[in-house]
């Protein structure tokens, strides 16, 4: 037995463990950290993990907090943005309504083959002085009480061993070491279920369709860079191209309106694509000689009731809560929880008191988790309205680069004092963003669903592209908070101006809505 406390002790090696390690080696370069990973490297690339689609506050930490950006840019595709098809049932793109940008935003986001990351991220800890042990099983673990170490009980090869720790931090992913231990699982209301699949070849989405007008809407015309979604009534369809070469394949669907047993076997997946997506099930058919995998999840969306203790042991990605792949939020998450348990250990190292710390990030990290899950909790419904979900996309990115956005890009996730400063204003942001997922419903339940024939194009948003653009802006406290005060007024500007969309074709929908349709001082362009 090592009886030699290690500053921390990770649980599992994948993308929470490892990025983990490294950003609390970058800010503390004396630490003494192990990793601990069940499987042995090189993983297998296109085919290791799902998760692989990464938006700007993941590509963002990936990239600046620690240092990755040269990998990012020579080992995966820089993303075309989300691409909405309303495609469901149809047999050619050019006819259905399209959601996405004719050119690429200016702050990057990647497609991530999770084999070539994984395998880098293990290189580059051991690089940066981390003890990254493989094909190690974690058989137990003890939580010290007071100031006494934790303990971790594991088995390799060569025989069984036990670690000490002054942090322990449970990166472990969906075997949720510790959230089972200590019951922590919650179930958070949403309830749908993934199916998914690699095939070892590009679906060149691009190729296939043949209408001249429809391909010259996207400058370069490579639309199979983006994460696109073919959308319809409870569910979305995702294709992700990955640098290996190979392409990754999703059905994401409300567990109600489309049962996991239609499509947890590859056969199943590809008639259930027959029915609602042709174009996807004759491309996938074609190629089920290149099937790399199939894989599924039930029920994968659940909340924790913890996930930051002040007995200095903490959670990350997928062992604590997940959300919903639909805006690819999970590496997301991954940051900020990182970023938290990060400035826990500093507080720690520093001889301060962890108790309100911990209390007061943990409740930040699930203020954030439940804006977000607002948008997809009892929403799935409404995923085939050409009419109600474009519009729906536009507010959620509004609300997440407005808001969370900002305090990620500017260093601002544990300023507990800038934090409270702005408080109103985040409370206000927040009762908007749950006022606007109700009226998206009310809407829905009176859209006429009209699929029409165009592209409403994102770029042309001068105010959308012009929000993107300076999510990298340095500004200082006063600056920030004069920002962050116009975004929540834009914010209730575009609620005003989207009831009043909505209330052209449906003038009861306003109603129990006056505040939202009398917000703001002016009113923001949306599509024609």
């Amino acid at each position: 037995m090592d009886r030699t406390p290690h500053d921390a002790v990770i649980l599992g090696g994948g993308l929470a463990g490892l990025t983990l390690a490294m950003q609390l080696k970058g800010s503390y370069p004396d630490m003494d950290i192990v990793v601990l990973e069940r499987q042995v490297h090189p993983l297998p690339e296109a085919a290791h993990k799902v998760g692989e689609s990464t938006v700007e506050i993941a590509a963002h930490y990936f990239a600046d907090t620690l240092g990755l950006r040269a990998h990012l840019d020579e080992a995966h595709i820089r993303k075309f943005g989300f691409r909405f098809f309303f495609s469901e049932g149809k047999d050619d793109l050019a006819d259905v309504a399209e959601l996405g940008v004719s050119a690429v935003l200016p702050t990057p986001s990647y497609q991530i083959d999770r084999g070539i990351l994984e395998n880098f991220l293990g290189e580059e800890a051991r690089r940066r002085g981390i003890d990254f042990r493989e094909g190690v099983t974690v058989r137990g673990f003890d939580i010290g009480s007071g100031e006494a170490p934790h303990s971790v009980r594991f088995a390799t090869r060569d025989g069984d061993g036990e670690l000490q720790a002054r942090w322990l931090l449970d990166a472990s992913g969906r075997a949720g070491l510790m959230r089972r231990k200590l019951d922590l699982t919650r179930d958070n209301g949403h309830h749908a279920n993934a199916v998914w699949f690699r095939i070892d070849d590009r679906i060149a989405i691009d190729d296939w369709c043949d209408d001249p007008e429809w391909k010259d809407r996207c400058h370069p015309a490579e639309r199979w860079r983006s994460t696109n979604h073919l959308c319809g009534p409870g569910y979305w369809v995702w294709l992700i191209p990955l640098s290996s070469g190979a392409h990754s394949v999703g059905i994401v669907a409300d567990a109600a309106m489309h049962p996991l047993e239609r499509m947890k076997t590859f056969d199943l997946a590809l008639a259930w694509l027959e029915e609602h997506q042709p174009m996807v099930a004759r491309h996938v058919a074609s190629r089920r000689d290149k099937l790399m995998d199939f894989a599924f999840f039930r029920h994968f969306s659940y909340g924790c009731a913890r996930m930051f203790s002040s007995d200095r042991w903490a959670l990350t990605g997928e062992a604590g809560a997940f959300l919903d792949p639909f805006y690819s939020p999970g590496s997301d998450f991954i940051a900020i929880a990182n970023t938290y348990i990060t400035l826990l250990v500093g507080i720690d190292r520093r001889g301060e008191n962890l108790a309100s710390h911990a209390r007061h990030y943990e409740r930040l990290f699930f203020s954030f988790y439940e804006g977000t899950l607002r948008m997809y909790r009892d929403q799935y419904n409404l995923f085939g309205d050409p009419e109600v979900l474009p519009i729906k996309v536009i507010w959620d990115y509004a609300y997440y680069w407005g808001v969370l956005c900002q305090l990620v890009f500017q260093d601002r996730l544990g300023d507990a004092a800038f934090i409270t400063r702005m408080g109103s204003e985040l409370v206000a942001a927040a009762d908007l963003n749950t006022a606007m997922q109700g009226f998206f419903q009310r809407w829905h339940a009176m859209s006429e669903r009209r699929n029409r024939k165009t592209m409403m194009d994102q770029r042309e948003l001068t105010w959308f592209a012009d929000m993107n653009a300076t999510l990298h802006d340095k500004l200082d406290d006063e600056a920030l908070a004069a920002r962050l005060r116009n975004n929540v007024g834009m914010m209730r500007s575009l609620a005003a101006t989207i009831v009043e969309r909505a209330a052209e074709d449906h003038p009861t929908v306003r109603e129990d809505y006056d505040e939202l349709a009398n917000g703001g001082t002016a009113r923001m362009k949306l599509f024609a």
